[in-house]
């Protein structure tokens, strides 16, 4: 698998193979194929780059990816809310963010405050297809949310929306049965 890595102890780019051959990582390099500078360390050799073993969560970017590309909208709800309210703001979005990272359509529900101003929120909605939009906003729990937080808003809400580039396939996205949010 056709990997890069910076080499942290000469801040060299190195492209090469990465391996496990005894439970250990390895990294072959070649000077000629490399696009950083020439450097001493990069040779046709094999480099040992640690004796731990390779874990098996480590996440690959190949140019080779067998994964089919995915088209989700993702759409960024910013949020001003009146001071005081915030923390009734968040409880209720938290709420909605629960309920709704669990419908069909929807791939990422995130709540996310700003650090400077406890008065400020975005909600990332990362939705799986056109119609998981439509299909949010006619649940329960998101009609609840809205008729809750309305008297909270410093101002109206506004959404853009984005079509994803990267993560390109849907397991980068996707919260999965398996993971804990909370």
């Amino acid at each position: 698998m056709l990997m890069w890595r910076l080499a942290a102890s000469t801040r060299t780019i190195v492209r090469g193979t990465i391996s496990s051959r005894n439970g250990l990582r390895s990294i072959a390099t070649a000077a000629s194929t490399a696009k950083a500078p020439p450097s001493p360390l990069l040779s046709a050799q094999r480099h040992v780059v640690d004796a731990t073993p390779m874990p098996t969560s480590y996440r690959t970017f190949s140019s080779q990816n067998t994964n089919p590309a995915i088209n989700y909208l993702c759409v960024h709800v910013f949020v001003s809310v009146k001071p005081g309210t915030e923390n009734d703001f968040l409880a209720a979005s938290l709420a909605n963010a629960r309920a709704s990272s669990l419908e069909p359509g929807i791939a990422r529900f995130d709540v996310i405050q700003q650090e400077d101003d406890a008065t400020k929120f975005v909600l990332v909605e990362v939705y799986k297809n056109a119609d998981a939009p439509a299909a949010h906003k006619g649940t329960d729990h998101y009609l609840a949310w809205r008729e809750s937080v309305e008297h909270m808003m410093a101002e109206p809400r506004r959404a853009i929306k984005y079509k994803n580039i990267f993560p390109a396939t849907a397991g980068g996205w996707d919260y999965g049965d398996v993971i804990s949010l909370e």
